[in-house]
């Protein structure tokens, strides 16, 4: 029962921190890091001991898989230069560069923990980004960060679980470690790729047959990451890979057919998930505080000279990773404007002046992957003997992202002082350009519309009641008016006039979503306006309600 108490205070927690962030001025993440390390208090007293592999394993597949899902393709393939770069080698450059200081600075932490660390601090969170700067921040600016944030959690953490390895092994070649990367990673996409296509297909045959109940199918789109997770690993390829290739392979299964129920019902569920998710993770880290500094200090006579040069190694630490993500991005943007006039192509979209340069590296947050990277770092190294320092590689990565979240909420509202959010013209007429076509072939499907079924009496007053409808569509107030008379015949008038609407609807609004799709599939838009007026055909076929 006190596992179920503290499980329920968490989630309680994790929802009034929300109200509580709408009235304190800071970042969700830092109130919630507050109202833990406020719970683990002596005088509360609330202590939770986490598993490694179970928290590694609970919460990272869905996360990612959620990431995965609502990455814009289009925009991430177009900028797919500056998000490679940083996705793959800033991570690269981070872990070289950022593993042999803190090997340097904290000797006692052995080289190969120390590129581990370096790897785990790499991945970023876009999230965070986008609550504190508001939607203010560039919109290609913005999808860099969140393509960055997708790639690099699964580079950063591939990275990290091999240099654990080596760290217990004791053994390291780069060449093997090279090659077995590669196979790694493609064996997770791969995996990642065929099972989220065979849930498809299996959903598909489930709809065809009639078994189309929404909670049934969003019941496995929840255990898809975890499956696709423990499939990877079980095959000896990258888990986390898998549920990044599964959530962006569902994005495209998404659009099945007779899926309205299921998507309206899978977008709050996993909104709720990844909010429940997120906020559980970063209480976990407050609830932890009072335990990783006691466990950091507890070696040494006195306590606060040793607390504040472990802050200072800290802060020398994050400041060494700005520096490295600041000459990355620095170096990389010009390389990329030299590679592209000399290929006679246009420069980016977003001109890399100084102000941009600096917005990309304060907008590199770290956040929940970060801590549940290391929270994963195994109690023993082998049987009886510990891993070396894990509680200081644990205070050093919760310090980090402390630090990163204050750098971000003091300096990025500097940096975009000024600078206000132009609306998306582009998007917007894309937008409009969708509406028109989805609305002309939802006229073109009403006009080929046959509305007295063949075999069936041609009564001439239905008829005209059908030719107005169909060329009108909507007779609200004649419907209201006979709706509220109380004889038998106009009753079922009304009825009829409503069944006959409510199909006529049906029919384009399903039109409007063929024809969505099929500008979809030939790369005509983009995939946050499909996602937008999908949802918006969705609420509307769902206000018709069945139709018979």
């Amino acid at each position: 029962m006190q596992s179920a108490y503290t499980v329920l205070i968490l989630l309680m927690l994790v929802s009034v921190s929300k109200l509580v962030g709408r009235v304190i001025p800071l970042p969700l993440p830092l109130v919630q890091i507050g109202a833990g390390a406020l719970l683990a208090w002596p005088t509360l007293g609330l202590h939770v001991a986490l598993d490694p592999e179970l928290f590694l394993f609970l919460f990272l597949p869905p996360l990612l898989f959620a990431d995965g899902w609502r990455m814009p393709k289009r925009d991430l393939w177009r900028l797919r230069g500056p998000i490679l770069t940083l996705a793959v080698g800033l991570v690269l450059f981070t872990v070289v560069g950022a593993g042999y200081f803190i090997h340097w600075i904290l000797p006692s932490i052995p080289l190969p923990v120390a590129f581990a660390l370096a790897a785990v601090l790499s991945p970023t969170d876009a999230v965070a980004v986008s609550a504190i700067t508001q939607d203010r921040l560039p919109t290609p600016l913005m999808h860099m960060l969140q393509g960055e944030a997708l790639m690099n959690d699964a580079t950063g953490l591939v990275t990290f679980k091999f240099a654990l390895v080596a760290a217990i092994t004791g053994a390291f070649s780069l060449a093997e470690a090279s090659a077995t990367f590669v196979l790694v990673a493609l064996g997770g996409l791969a995996t990642g790729v065929a099972l989220s296509w065979l849930v498809g297909r299996l959903r598909a045959w489930m709809i065809a047959r009639g078994w189309d109940d929404p909670a049934t199918h969003v019941v496995f789109m929840l255990l898809l990451p975890f499956a696709a997770y423990v499939l990877a690993e079980r095959l000896g390829a990258s888990g986390i890979l898998s549920a990044v290739a599964a959530g962006m392979m569902q994005s495209w299964l998404d659009l099945l057919p007779r899926q309205t129920s299921t998507r309206l019902l899978n977008r709050s569920v996993w909104s709720l998930l990844e909010f429940s998710f997120n906020g559980l993770i970063f209480l976990l880290l407050g609830l932890q505080l009072p335990d990783i500094i006691k466990a950091v200090t507890s070696h040494e006579a006195t306590l606060m000279p040793t607390l504040l040069w472990r802050c200072l190694d800290v802060v020398a630490i994050f400041a060494v990773l700005v520096v490295l993500r600041f000459v990355w991005v620095q170096s990389i943007w010009r390389l990329i404007g030299v590679i592209r006039r000399w290929r006679g192509k246009a420069d980016l979209v977003v001109t890399p002046n100084a102000r941009s340069c600096w917005l990309l590296t304060i907008g590199g947050v770290r956040g929940a992957v970060t801590l549940a990277g290391v929270m994963s770092v195994p109690l023993l190294i082998s049987a009886g003997k510990a891993f070396p320092e894990r509680d200081l590689l644990i205070f050093i990565a919760a310090g980090v992202i402390l630090l990163s979240l204050v750098t971000a909420c003091i300096a990025l509202p500097l940096l975009l002082r000024g600078v206000s959010k132009s609306p998306d013209d582009a998007l917007r007429q894309e937008a409009k350009d969708v509406w028109r076509q989805t609305a002309e072939a939802a006229i073109h499907a009403l006009e080929a519309e046959e509305l007295i079924e063949p075999g069936a009496t041609q009564d001439a007053a239905q008829a005209a009641l059908a030719a107005e409808l169909k060329a009108r569509l909507m007779a609200e107030y004649r419907h209201q008016l006979e709706s509220f008379n109380d004889t038998a015949e106009a009753q079922a008038l009304a009825e009829q006039m409503d069944l006959l609407e409510r199909r006529l609807r049906l029919r384009a609004l399903r039109a409007q979503r063929l024809e969505l799709y099929k500008l979809h599939r030939h790369h005509q838009v983009g995939d946050d306006v499909v996602r937008q007026v999908l949802e918006e055909l969705d609420l509307s076929e769902a206000n018709l309600g069945a139709v018979k």
